[in-house]
């Protein structure tokens, strides 16, 4: 399988960009700028600064799934907001899969009550995680074949352990209340929704 991956050398990208090659797929890394990763034995890199999704679809071109990483500036979270959607209108236009690395924001901690509602998250989180929660609203009304992934409350670099439990709509925590997932073992389970899906048109999350 080749898979584009929109955001390649960020952390998320860079952690499921690592289990695809582990795995013998091919994957095209789209990126800003080639600094800090270079084309090698199934990895190819091109270039898109993500502003037009008439260019994104070229650069996509090919790739059986497209899995988007992109993570705005922290000064502007709602940039990914717009550039989710063009990524969408490009990745519909080819009639490719699109997997979405979402946030935690918009979980259900109780019925009808999410972790933004809750007033647990602190202020600083609430942009991304409010810019989050509209992206899910926006594919829920695409006719793209999309899946949205969120991560646990405490989304981090640290083991690949291959040990998680994944769930739909509801924030996984653990016995003490603690939501966590390491990257490496999200990009375990986002490979293998790109591999066997399980998940189309619809969100699914993951924690210990």
């Amino acid at each position: 399988m080749k898979v584009a991956v929109i955001g390649a050398t960020g952390n998320a990208g860079s952690r499921i960009t690592t289990e695809l090659l582990k795995r013998g797929h091919q994957v095209r890394a789209i990126v800003r700028s080639q600094n800090g990763i270079s084309a090698k034995n199934g990895l190819e890199v091109a270039n898109s600064d993500l502003s037009d999704s008439v260019q994104l679809a070229e650069v996509l071109k090919g790739a059986d799934a497209v899995v988007s990483a992109y993570r705005p500036p922290t000064d502007d979270s709602n940039q990914i907001i717009g550039t989710t959607k063009r990524i969408t209108d490009a990745v519909k236009k080819n009639g490719q899969r699109l997997l979405v690395v979402g946030g935690a924001g918009g979980l259900f901690v109780a019925p009808g009550v999410t972790v933004i509602a809750s007033g647990f998250l602190p202020e600083p989180a609430l942009p991304i995680a409010t810019a989050h929660e509209q992206v899910y609203k926006d594919l829920q009304v695409s006719s793209a074949d999309w899946t949205y992934f969120a991560p646990a409350g405490l989304f981090e670099p640290g083991e690949r352990t291959g040990t998680f439990r994944l769930g739909k709509d509801e924030l996984i925590a653990d016995a003490s209340g603690n939501s966590r997932i390491s990257m490496e073992d999200y990009a375990i389970a986002a490979v293998d929704e790109l591999e066997n899906p399980k998940h189309r048109g619809e969100r699914f999350s993951i924690g210990y």
